[in-house]
Parts: C-alpha cells; sequence; structure tokens
C-alpha cells in the first residue's frame, strides 16, 4: 500500500498504480506536466490515506495523528525548492490549492479550499511579492469563506450577506468591481464573522490550515452528494479520494487574468469545436461553482486571440495525449496559461456517439475501442428531440432565453427545490427542477428531473456537467428568471408561473416555454451507420458485451 507522497513535476515518473494510486486529477496532471504542458508545481496523497482512514485496508486501520501532516510537511517541502517561495513566510508566501482527486471523475461532489496560507503576516508579504493589495485581500476573503463552508461546516449564506452588504455599499454589481480597501474591510467581516458561528478564532497558522483543508476533502468521501453520486453511477465506495496539493495561481489578479473551464468538443452535441466557459478576474470555482453567469468566453476570444489560439491548440494536445474528448480546467495569470485538471468529458450519448464515430475516423482510436467505450449506451434508443414546426411548434414565442447546457426538450410541472422534484416523479410526474443555481448536493433532484432551469451558473459549471451526464435537459444563466421561494412561484420574461404549472425546455436553441409543445425526434444515422459496419467488420451483435479497455 502506497502512502508519503507523490510529486507533480515535469521531471518526476508517473506512478505504475496509475489513477486507481493517486486519484484521476493527479494523474492527468502528471501526464500533462510530462508532456510539457504548463501545470503549475504540486503533490499528491494517494488514494490509500483516505482508504486507510475509512478502515477499508487490511491490517491496522489506525493512523498517527502526525501521520499526514508529516506527508504533507514532506510535500510543502517539495514546493517549495521548486518555487522559491515559502509557505508562510512573510516575505515570499507560498500559497496552495488543496483539491480531491477520486479514481474516477465524480465532478463537484468533493471538496477544495483554495488560497491556502494566507494570514495577517503573509498578506502583506504577498501585497509586497505582487503589489497588488487587491488580489491579495480578495484572495484573503475568498480563503476564509471557503475554509468556513468547507472545514467548518458554516452556512454560505452567512458570508454570502456579507458580500452582498460590501456590493451594496461599494455600490457596485459584482465582487470582481471591488476595490482592495472594500474587500480588506469584507475579509475582517467574515473573519469576525467566522469567529462567531464556530466560536473560534480564525486559524492563522498555515501548516493548520493545510492539514484541516486536507482533512476536509478526505472526509467528503463520504457527504451524502458524493454517495448519491456514487449509487447513482455505479462507482465503488471502496476507492476513496486523493488530495491534491498545488501551487496557486491566480485569475483573480485583474488585466489579463481569469479562470475557465474547457471541452474540447461539445459535450452536448459532440461537434469538434471548441466549448468554453470563462470569467475575467475570477477563480475557478467562479466557474465550475453555478453561483455566477459566466459569459467572457467570447470577450477573451476577441480581446486575447493568442491567448485563444494556444487554447486551442491545448484541446489538440490533449486529445492527442488521452485519445479521448476532455474537459479542462485552466487558469490566466496576467496573459499566461496554466492548466489545472484534465479527465474524460462527460457527454451525453447523443455526442458519446459522435465523438467515438469521429475519433475513428481521425485515427485516435480503433473501432473495436470506440465499441467498447459506447458498451452500456443503448444505441437504439439514443435520440435527440426538437420542437416542431408549424401549429404548436416553433412559431411559438419563447417566454425567454437561456445557455444550452443540455440538448433535447423536456416539458413537466415545475419543482422549486430538489424534495418536490422526488416527490413529484415518485408518483410518476416527470419535473422540470427551477432553481437560482443548481449545486451538486441537488444530485437526486436532478436525477429525478426531466430538466433543469437555473437562473445562474454556466454550461460547464459542475451541475450542467453532472445534468449532461444524467442525460438531462438543462438550461442555465437564465437571466429573466425570478424565483419566489416563499410564494412557491417563479416569474419568466414576466410572466407569473406557480410550482407544478408545465413548462417547456428547448435544449437546442435555449428556448422556454408555457406549457406543453409538440416535439419531433431525431436519430444519429451517420453515426449508427458507423458503427453497425464495425459490428460486421467484427461480428459482434448489437447486444454484444464489450470490455472498455484501459
Amino acid at each position: 500500500m502506497s502512502l508519503g507522497v507523490h510529486e507533480i513535476l515535469p521531471h518526476a515518473a508517473p506512478p505504475k498504480g496509475g489513477a486507481k494510486e493517486v486519484g484521476g486529477k493527479a494523474w492527468g496532471l502528471m501526464r500533462m506536466a510530462a508532456a510539457g504542458l504548463p501545470v503549475p508545481a504540486g503533490f499528491v496523497l494517494p488514494t490509500s490515506w483516505c482508504r486507510l482512514l475509512r478502515g477499508r485496508c487490511a491490517g491496522d486501520s489506525t493512523l498517527k495523528a502526525s501521520a499526514i501532516p508529516e506527508a504533507l510537511d514532506q510535500g510543502i517541502e517539495i514546493l517549495e525548492r521548486a518555487t522559491g517561495l515559502g509557505f508562510g513566510s512573510a516575505r515570499r508566501p507560498l500559497l496552495v490549492s488543496v483539491r480531491s482527486g477520486a479514481e474516477v471523475s465524480m465532478p463537484g461532489m468533493l471538496e477544495t479550499v483554495l488560497d491556502v496560507g494566507l494570514n495577517p503576516e503573509t498578506v502583506e508579504g504577498m501585497i509586497r511579492l505582487t503589489g497588488n493589495p487587491r488580489l491579495t485581500w480578495d484572495s484573503y476573503r475568498r480563503l476564509v469563506q471557503s475554509y468556513a463552508e468547507v472545514v467548518e461546516g458554516l452556512p454560505a449564506g452567512a458570508f454570502d450577506e456579507l458580500v452582498a452588504q460590501a456590493l451594496a455599499e461599494a455600490p457596485v454589481e459584482t465582487e470582481r468591481e471591488l476595490d482592495y480597501s472594500a474587500l480588506r474591510k469584507l475579509t475582517r467581516a467574515m473573519l469576525d464573522r467566522f469567529e462567531k458561528l464556530a466560536g473560534k478564532p480564525f486559524p492563522h497558522n498555515p501548516r493548520e490550515q493545510l492539514v484541516s483543508a486536507a482533512g476536509a476533502v478526505l472526509r467528503s468521501w463520504d457527504a451524502p452528494k458524493a454517495a448519491s453520486y456514487r449509487r447513482l453511477n455505479g462507482i465503488d465506495d471502496h476507492g476513496g479520494t486523493a488530495v491534491t496539493v498545488q501551487t496557486m495561481v491566480f485569475g483573480n489578479a485583474g488585466g489579463a487574468s481569469g479562470s475557465g473551464v474547457g471541452f474540447t468538443r461539445d459535450p452536448a452535441t459532440g461537434e469538434p469545436e471548441l466549448y468554453l466557459d470563462f470569467q475575467f478576474n475570477g477563480q475557478g470555482e467562479d466557474v465550475v461553482a453555478g453561483r455566477r453567469i459566466t459569459h467572457d468566453a467570447q470577450r477573451l476570444r476577441s480581446k486575447l486571440p493568442s491567448v485563444w489560439n494556444q487554447l486551442e491548440a491545448v484541446a489538440h494536445t490533449l486529445e492527442t495525449l488521452f485519445r479521448d474528448a476532455q474537459d479542462f480546467e485552466f487558469t490566466l495569470q496576467s496573459g499566461v496559461l496554466y492548466l489545472l485538471q484534465a479527465r474524460s468529458a462527460k457527454r451525453t450519448p447523443w455526442a458519446a456517439l459522435r465523438i467515438a464515430v469521429d475519433l475513428v475516423e481521425e485515427g485516435l482510436i480503433h473501432p473495436k475501442e470506440a465499441l467498447a467505450r459506447l458498451n452500456g449506451i443503448d444505441i437504439d434508443t439514443v435520440t435527440r428531440t426538437r420542437l416542431a414546426g408549424g401549429p404548436g411548434g416553433k412559431h411559438l414565442q419563447p417566454l425567454a432565453s437561456a445557455q444550452v447546457a443540455g440538448t433535447g426538450v423536456a416539458s413537466g410541472p415545475i419543482a422549486l427545490d430538489s424534495e418536490t422534484s422526488q416527490r413529484m416523479q415518485a408518483a410518476g410526474t416527470p419535473t422540470i427542477l427551477v432553481r437560482q443555481d443548481t449545486v451538486t448536493a441537488d444530485i437526486e433532484g436532478m436525477a429525478s428531473a426531466a430538466g433543469i432551469l437555473t437562473a445562474t451558473g454556466g454550461r460547464t459549471s459542475h451541475a450542467a456537467v453532472v445534468a449532461r451526464q444524467l442525460g438531462k435537459v438543462c438550461l442555465v444563466a437564465c437571466a429573466a428568471l425570478e424565483i419566489d421561494r416563499d410564494g412557491r412561484s417563479c416569474r419568466i420574461g414576466g410572466q407569473t408561473i406557480q410550482e407544478g404549472d408545465v413548462i417547456t425546455l428547448d435544449g437546442n436553441d435555449g428556448g422556454i416555454y408555457l406549457g406543453p409543445v409538440e416535439v419531433v425526434t431525431e436519430r444519429p444515422e451517420r453515426e449508427c451507420a458507423a458503427i453497425a459496419a464495425w459490428r460486421r467488420n467484427f461480428s459482434i451483435s448489437s447486444s454484444s458485451s464489450l470490455t472498455p479497455s484501459p
């Protein structure tokens, strides 16, 4: 059983145990670093730590209290040598992210803490090092809020309330517009709120922050949403998560900085084009959490065309390296691109067929491997719906429109929370789950819904990724949506709709309609013909079971 730590550095050889040993996130980072792609220096505590702590390994299931802190100290020494920075240094502070990483990707189900290492002394050192007080105070308030929620389990609303107050006082619309003095005031208010709710001061010792964040990541394996996701997707409960620690890079540094999530191909349709969400002057959680509308992708393309071209080249390199469509997270810090994750893209069944056929035609995989990847998909039932023309169809004026995160058409009565969605589904009524922002804790409600509509979020937020994987119609970032939870109703485009009223979501063009609408069903004829030809060539029947290649 492997304990200790593994390096994420260009010269480091990936371990023989692969993703099972170090988790999918670290395994992908190691392979990208070895291929010369821009990956921040890091290290990983392997999945065996989690299994041992949960008593899943053979033999002694206990650890000395000092074991994980000592392993983290070893990893920090690696990062300090690689970066020339010091963890807890008042002159050249090293900040790190602490992220999860199971063998099988579980988008948004496990926890993350960013900006670990900030305290009153390192804040001053970071301001001197970067010359950017706004970046420093923004990172500090982010650390306090995420640590409060993830490590201490404090209510997010208590800190969101402080953010709302700061925006009102400025007055500005988003945190990205707050100056350093407003962010300093906000951070201090968050520190006071933390102490009041937690009954103790926020920890200033960076080592204590790191140990506690790593513990929260390990505990998140047993969180209810993670257990539900594993049950819905047939993932073994015993695998555990790794803990991936990386040098922080800052998308919130202003100017040509930001964070994004990209897919090398459209995960809803399979179209071979870059599919991207991006937020200028933001960190990664701004994009994936679903709490904000991410709308800067086209601005990135027009303002920084060289970066866009680099992203297109990265997409091609990732597909060549991993031989599949990839979902990747990245940060742009002052115009410099860093990759933070790459994993096989979650996709709809329709997209899975298109991608498999295209990858064979491009020579990246063999037809037998393509068939193995499609194992578990009933190809004869893969369809896509669209609104019909004529009466009851496209001539209807939609109430509003939204970003498309999952294709098809879905109709049903609206439900304003996951519990209602599950209850209505249990009674035989497919629902449309309507939320301000859909978070991964809504996994059970998402699974029971026919469609999902949110006011905020992006096409690549964790909830949208999960919805696509579940085969759900999903529309996000509907600016015209207003929700009245107390009145159990919502307004869309000026129309008030009560919970239980029927709406239709068009996941092809983003339209939202009142009532049911006539639909037409399509089949992926080109892809079905190609797959049928492969099966004839290899004498494989449509009911044959193939084992996917590793």
